[in-house]
């Protein structure tokens, strides 16, 4: 387990003073100059050996998408922090707005100087108004401080603003998001061009997730090697882990990355509502994610690479835990149901195959399907991954590729079901 002087966000649950004070007594803004004197390429060559990853789902080299930005561009630079958090089962940036708001600023400014930006903008999911305003303070109560702004005492001009989206899940996707910052209707954008040459306004932009930036500011502190040293190689570092489902206590916790799952449930969940042999199944990395068995999530641990030789993936490592009372075909169909509802419609694979996919589903819930229909399903499945110009296609189809590849005889049996109780009816 990862030690209490170990950890990054140490309000996580919000006992303590989420101001500024608070936040300098637990450690933020200290030192915070000192690394941006040490210029640019300094903090991105720290950022790059602590191998931190995005923490968002993509997993990609946080250091080395900082570096694709362009250092001599006549146009300005741009940061923008992911704070949408729209994924189900994802809950952990909502802790980091609401009690320890000052590292996600501070890391801002450092991020931004890294990257040569003089601008960041925080998208904030449209229902988390709380967490808006939380974060609000934050940013007022550093600039108050000097902090950040103008003229400001670590000597990097820096303007931090607080989006507040309105409540669609499509724009956590990157591009997407720039479209809504930018006034207009939140819907992917074709690339190339990457966003690191033309994104916000057409300018170089850098997207990245709350916690990924949260962390930057204690990583330079303490220092790569410290980071680097937790975790399992490939994978290293400290992950806010946020559990849901049928375990006795549902939380989210930091801990460090590869921990088995088992013992990340056990330990700090209580277990699984009425012992882990009662365990059906989990989505392991939020609802986009394929789902893996129990038997799967005794062993794995919560790594990107262990996660993704199941065929599924940590995700923003929201844990999902089922119990034998869950209706999995049902769950799966709840799941389809909402991507169908989030998809923007912008390409025919995603606009057409996610209200399919749920439609069929549906009738699987309930027997009214033939078993060739299964086979029919994964292929629809296959046609919507990897067509449509954002990953919304491939998250809708995830969770029931996953359905399929794990629980196929479930699916079976309820059609044998349905069959049997209909030709009961029909012989009476």
């Amino acid at each position: 387990m990862l030690e209490d002087r170990d950890r990054i966000f140490r309000n996580l649950y919000g006992f303590h003073d989420a101001g500024l004070k608070g936040a300098i007594r637990r450690g933020a803004w200290d030192g915070t100059k000192l690394f941006i004197d040490r210029g640019h390429d300094w903090i991105i060559d720290e950022v790059k050996k602590s191998g931190l990853r995005g923490r968002g789902g993509a997993g990609f080299p946080t250091g080395l998408k900082w570096s694709f930005m362009p250092k001599a561009d006549p146009r300005p630079s741009y940061l923008v922090i992911n704070a949408d958090e729209s994924e189900p089962g994802s809950c952990k940036d909502r802790e980091i707005l609401r009690h320890d708001p000052h590292l996600l600023v501070e890391g801002a400014l450092l991020a931004s100087f890294a990257m040569r930006a003089h601008t960041s903008y925080v998208y904030v999911r449209g229902e988390y108004i709380r967490e808006r305003e939380a974060l609000q303070r934050a940013v007022d109560e550093a600039y108050a401080a000097n902090l950040i702004g103008k003229n400001n005492v670590h000597g990097w001009d820096f303007d931090l603003y607080v989006v507040h989206g309105a409540g669609a899940y499509i724009c956590g996707e990157e591009t997407a998001m720039l479209e809504s910052i930018e006034g207009k209707k939140g819907q992917p954008r074709l690339k190339p061009p990457f966003p690191a040459n033309v994104g916000l306004w057409g300018a170089p932009t850098t997207i990245n997730n709350v916690e990924s930036i949260a962390v930057a500011g204690e990583i330079l502190r303490r220092g790569a090697t410290w980071f680097a040293d937790l975790g399992i190689p490939n994978n290293t570092g400290t992950k806010l882990f946020q559990i849901s489902g049928h375990v006795d206590k549902p939380c989210v916790v930091e801990e460090e990355m590869g921990i088995p799952m088992k013992e990340l449930i056990e330990k700090h969940c209580g277990g699984v509502r009425g012992g882990w042999d009662n365990l059906l199944a989990v989505i392991p990395g939020g609802s986009s994610v394929r789902c893996i068995t129990a038997a799967q999530a005794t062993d794995v641990t919560m790594d990107f690479d262990a996660l993704g030789k199941l065929g599924s993936g940590l995700g923003t490592a929201a844990v999902i835990v089922m119990d034998k009372s869950t209706d999995i075909i049902a769950a799966i169909r709840r799941l389809a149901y909402f991507y169908k509802h989030e998809s923007c419609g912008q390409c025919t694979p995603c606009r057409e195959g996610t209200g399919w996919m749920w439609r069929v589903l549906e009738r699987m819930e309930r027997g009214r399907a033939e078993k060739s229909e299964i086979d029919m399903l994964f292929d629809v499945t296959k046609q919507v991954e990897g067509h449509t110009i954002c990953a919304l296609g491939d998250a809708a189809a995830w969770p029931v590729q996953g359905l399929i590849k794990n629980f196929r005889p479930v699916i079976e049996a309820r059609i044998d079901d349905y069959k049997k109780s209909h030709a009961r009816q029909a012989a009476e």
